[in-house]
């Protein structure tokens, strides 16, 4: 789910109006790309580790949900810095809110193993 909600928000205003509010020049659209679908192939086999109930697997989904609730914060900070609307506004109130879920069941069986 997170996945695909995060994959909503790519868009021309992250390869040209964030990088300008760092005082950066625009990034290559194939750069994203690159990103994007490099991450989407590492995080792949998490999945299979974690149905086999490989507790290691939980390191990256701890990081998947820290992203997910600054990815929830930091599109409204952004959009109002730019003041204007931004990819990723509408659907990061979704991923933040779903990434708080993650991080409070994380929590909860990392806690109970413990």
């Amino acid at each position: 789910m997170l996945l695909g909600t995060a994959g909503l928000s790519a868009g021309a205003a992250v390869d040209d109006r964030f990088p300008a509010l760092l005082g950066l020049p625009a990034w290559a659209r194939e750069l994203l790309r690159g990103f994007r679908s490099d991450l989407v192939e590492r995080l792949d086999p998490v999945g299979h580790w974690l149905a086999r109930g490989y507790r290691f697997a939980l390191f990256p989904v701890w990081f998947f949900a820290i992203e997910a609730v600054v990815n929830g914060i930091a599109h409204p900070v952004l959009a109002l810095v730019a003041q204007g609307y931004l990819p990723g506004l509408i659907t990061s109130p979704v991923v933040g809110v779903l990434g708080v879920l993650l991080w409070l069941r994380l929590q909860a069986l990392t806690r109970s193993s413990a």
